[in-house]
């Protein structure tokens, strides 16, 4: 053996230079192929020996791109984490709708796709009405879904007379028009609380979605459930008048006195509610519930497939990749309503924000807060961590608006806004107008 080595070594030696070079590359290229694809060879068969490897269900979710988040395991439901009260039994129910007020740089596609409707849809929407990529500030827009998420109806207020209904059908969506031939009345209507503020505005001559449309204007300034027994409500509104009757209206101006102070909301011409000086009601949200922004593992998809199964299990949040013990932070003021370790959401906290808002967080480490505590925007609630059904450390953050879950991400979310210029002329000359009307009886 020795002999062979020494020969092949004294004719290698004796090869030009250029020749050992293609030599040497030869063989490491070739030794490559052979580590990278093994090839084992039986002699008795006319085929290699191939040796199948069965990998454990969790094994096999480390290779799958989502993998920080539980395939086909749903988060907990938000009716379970929001605590009922009298104005969650008793005003409109707004379960699996949506209305939303068009802001300045507002397009159908990017208004409906925060909330995960299909492009798709959208795309057939806009092919039945091409007015819909005309869309104004100040206009509402309604929509419902149904139990999977898809949408089956959208309504459009052009105008306090035309609404334009646009309704699934197997072809696409089905154009409807109405216009309306009432006559517009502002009405001052003057109530008392006495138990439930729902039933004495009811009392005061108030229908549930001029309720529902006082509760969202002073959402921000005023908890419902803590008014008491002689607090004082005047509410100012327009309704369209037809034979008689009311057939729809539009909140214009709301003051409650409540503790001897009080609290208004007044409609501008975008749709919006401001306060007397023109300076928005909401203290506003930051888009991260982290100071920084980290890199995101899983994205929000209502209609995501697991790719083992083949059935649909909806990531309704995003994923987030921190480090352990990574600061996780509210995103604007609001009430805990939960603290507590749940199954395969680990350690988690939700918020709600308003009555129309809640935020989730979880797989946490430690929780900072306790259920019923009042937090204010960038306050602490826990350390990020990795608890529950998770495969690595993550914050898994949800928002959700009227119990519909929507894209994080790209949602428009309540922020720090006023008026400047010509319309906060134009409002402060409203509000003179309307703050007579509020007089409090």
């Amino acid at each position: 053996m020795q002999q062979k080595l020494n020969a092949i070594t004294l004719a290698f030696n004796s090869l030009s230079r250029p020749h050992r070079i293609m030599l040497g590359a030869l063989t490491v290229v070739t030794l490559a192929v052979a580590v990278w694809r093994p090839y084992v060879y039986h002699p008795d068969s006319e085929s290699p020996i191939v040796k199948r490897v069965e990998l454990e269900k969790e094994q096999l979710r480390t290779l799958l791109p989502e993998a920080s988040e539980p395939i086909d395991v749903d988060s907990p439901s938000p009716e379970d984490d929001l605590p009922k009260d009298e104005i969650d039994d008793d005003a409109a129910n707004e379960s699996g709708t949506h209305d939303y007020v068009i802001s300045g740089g507002d397009t159908l596609s990017s208004v409906l796709n925060q909330y995960g409707i299909e492009m798709s849809d959208i795309s057939q929407l806009a092919k039945s009405d091409k007015e819909l990529r005309n869309l104004q500030i100040g206009q509402q827009l309604s929509w419902t879904l149904n139990d999977a998420g898809q949408l089956q109806r959208l309504t459009w207020e052009v105008s306090r007379r035309e609404s334009r209904t646009y309704d699934r059908t197997a072809d696409g969506f089905k154009l409807s028009s109405a216009m309306q031939s009432g006559e517009w009345q502002n009405h001052v209507l003057n109530g008392v609380v006495n138990g439930s503020f729902v039933n004495s505005a009811k009392s005061a001559g108030l229908s549930s979605g001029e309720v529902s449309a006082v509760i969202k204007s002073l959402q921000w300034q005023m908890d419902f459930r803590k008014l008491q027994d002689g607090d004082r409500f005047a509410v100012l509104t327009s309704r369209e008048m037809l034979d008689g009757k009311s057939q729809q209206s539009q909140l214009l101006g709301v003051r409650l006195n409540s503790g001897g102070k009080d609290y208004y909301a007044i409609r501008a011409e975008d749709g919006k509610f401001y306060d007397r000086s023109g300076s928005g009601l909401s203290s506003g949200f930051m888009r991260f519930p982290t100071v920084k922004q980290y890199r995101v593992s899983s994205n929000f998809n209502p209609r995501r497939t697991n790719p083992v199964t083949g059935r649909i299990a909806p990531h309704k949040g995003v994923d987030f990749a921190v480090p352990v013990g990574t600061p996780v932070l509210a995103i604007g003021d609001g009430e805990v309503i939960v603290s507590k370790r749940s199954g395969a959401a680990g350690n988690y906290v939700a918020i709600r924000h308003g009555r129309q808002y809640m935020t989730r967080y979880m797989h946490l480490k430690t929780l900072l807060v306790k259920p019923g505590q009042k937090v204010k925007r960038g306050d602490r609630i826990a350390l990020s961590g990795n608890t529950g059904r998770s495969t690595g450390p993550h914050v898994h953050f949800e928002v959700w608006i009227n119990n519909q879950a929507v894209n994080p991400l790209t949602a428009r979310l309540p922020r720090m806004e006023g008026l400047n210029g010509k319309d906060r002329r134009d409002y402060l000359a409203q509000v003179r107008e309307v703050i007579p009307q509020l007089r409090i009886k």
